[in-house]
């Protein structure tokens, strides 16, 4: 059985994409996460060392957004699952990555990907 974590709207700041502007001026990119957990261990010891604390998990995934530009967003969101993936509790990971000052174009109100890891598929 799995329970869902979610932590939405985690504000990063960081200089990721293809274009050198971007890279020099940097951009807000925005996270939300949501997490499969077993919470039964922490509900019976209402204890936060049986659990993900999710205070140091967004402190983490911030970190980890905000580090070494890259060009893609694709880059990104595998990296911030791999942080959530390294607590052993977490059994998967579905990352949104939105970029909402993309340089595109066009009238629009998002871009966003999203990615889903397990424990077995983080890299396939």
């Amino acid at each position: 059985m799995t329970d869902e974590l979610s932590v939405k709207g985690i504000e990063c700041f960081a200089h990721h994409g293809v274009f050198d502007f971007e890279k020099r001026e940097g951009q807000v990119f925005v996270v939300d996460l949501v997490l499969g957990i077993d919470t039964r261990r922490a509900a019976a010891s209402d204890d936060l060392e049986d659990t993900v604390n999710y205070g140091s998990l967004t402190l983490d995934v911030k970190a980890a957004v905000e580090r070494d530009p890259v060009d893609l967003i694709e880059t990104v969101a595998q990296r911030i699952a791999d942080v959530c993936l390294l607590d052993s509790r977490v059994e998967w990971a579905r990352v949104t990555l939105h970029k909402p000052d993309a340089p595109i174009d066009a009238t629009y109100s998002d871009v966003a990907l999203t990615i889903t890891r397990t424990r077995g598929n983080a890299h396939d």
